[in-house]
């Protein structure tokens, strides 16, 4: 972790001392981006004072998807307090929803777990703006030619006037809009459902929830069938399985797998599967189909796509899988997480806003707390954590 962070550092820091290699950098990528067709007053609009932002580097080489325990990564983003808002944001945007559902064939929950996930139904959009985080992350060289064809993207977009530079802020990667597209994604997929001739998808819900739906349909989306289903193993399964290992459903049904729900509804038997195992086979185990990659086509994280399938039955009204997760420190709510948070702040330690998102100094606070209760620290607020917070003495 230290060699890690100290690399970061040193990457940070050359790209801020060299202020002459990003200003030249810079220079090369405003030339190109003429030769793309982006206007002079275009260009000297986003292009004027610019500076690397260190923050981007940082993020790049930490995705929660690739890092976190799933078990946490699913914790923190279906929780009781995500579903109950789905399901309100469900009766509030029906007719829209429905409509969407007509067209593109994706059904309502979907649209609104992939909301949910994303931006928190809009109020999380993220505040980097995107011109300054794509620059910095090709002029650092972090996969320059795809970063370099979404800065192109984006200038496009703030010329065409669908939605203003200042209204395209969003993720580190580039991602923005109350579903979080990239700028291709958004040239390529984004609708006009509300009819005012542009394709806004950060300040208009059908625009978004149609753009979604849209994205879903193009990546291949099956309507009316499920994503997949949570399955029980036979004892000591080795046979095969991930995402991209399928096979007709019968070969894995002649392998003594079955659905976890007897009333569940099941494809035929020559459909393509996959049986998915995320925490391997002693945590909870899915039958996935094509609509599940459709999913995994929006992040490609198993995590991620699992994340907006369990939200979408959720807000249909199903349980939380039956089996647990392989650990003996399950996850927390959000809920759970401002709990944790609170606790430390008053006994004095330095956490930020209370927001329910676990960032630096938060987990450099439940270190020191572990460290105190003589736990080998490691940042992660799980359920001993929190426990521990409960039982501890005021301070």
């Amino acid at each position: 972790m230290k060699n890690a962070l100290t690399a970061l550092a040193l990457s940070c820091a050359a790209l801020s001392a060299n202020a002459q290699t990003f200003e030249t950098c810079v220079a090369g990528l405003r030339q190109a981006a003429g030769a793309q067709g982006v206007s002079a007053q275009t260009l000297d609009l986003v292009f004027k004072g610019l500076e690397p932002d260190e923050t981007v580097l940082k993020a790049f080489d930490f995705q929660p998807e690739f890092r976190t325990p799933i078990w946490d990564y699913l914790a923190g983003l279906v929780d009781d307090e995500r579903v109950a808002d789905g399901q309100a944001k469900l009766k509030e945007w029906s007719k829209t929803l429905a409509e969407a559902e007509q067209k593109y064939g994706v059904d309502r929950y979907t649209i609104v777990a992939v909301w949910g996930v994303e931006s928190n139904f809009g109020r999380i959009q993220g505040t980097r703006a995107l011109v300054r985080s794509l620059v910095t992350l090709v002029c650092a060289n972090k996969r320059q030619a795809f970063f370099k064809g979404e800065l192109w993207a984006t200038l496009k977009i703030a010329q065409s006037g669908d939605i203003p530079l200042q209204n395209l802020v969003g993720s580190w990667a580039g991602a923005f809009g109350q579903t979080q597209f990239m700028p291709t994604t958004y040239q390529r997929i984004a609708v006009d459902v509300d009819g005012d001739g542009k394709r806004d998808i950060v300040n208009s819900v059908p625009d978004a929830l149609g753009s979604t739906a849209n994205y879903l349909k193009q990546a291949g989306w099956v309507s009316g069938a499920n994503w997949g289903y949570e399955v029980q193993l036979p004892k000591g399964y080795a046979g095969p399985s991930g995402r991209t290992t399928r096979q007709p459903l019968a070969q894995f049904t002649k392998l003594g797998i079955k659905p976890i729900k007897s009333d569940q509804t099941v494809p035929s038997e020559t459909t393509q599967a996959a049986l998915l195992l995320p925490a391997g086979p002693s945590g909870p185990a899915f039958m996935v189909f094509r609509n599940f990659d459709a999913m995994y086509s929006y992040n490609a994280a198993e995590s991620y796509a699992l994340s907006i399938a369990h939200l979408a039955d959720r807000l249909r009204g199903g349980a939380r899988f039956s089996t647990p997760w392989p650990t003996d420190d399950p996850g927390t709510s959000r809920a759970e997480r401002r709990e944790v948070q609170q606790r430390l702040a008053a006994r004095g330690y330095d956490i930020g806003e209370i927001d329910g998102m676990i960032g630096t100094k938060s987990r450099l606070a439940i270190s020191e707390f572990q460290t105190s209760i003589g736990v080998k620290p490691d940042g992660r607020a799980g359920q001993r954590v929190l426990q521990a917070l409960r039982a501890a003495k005021p301070k």
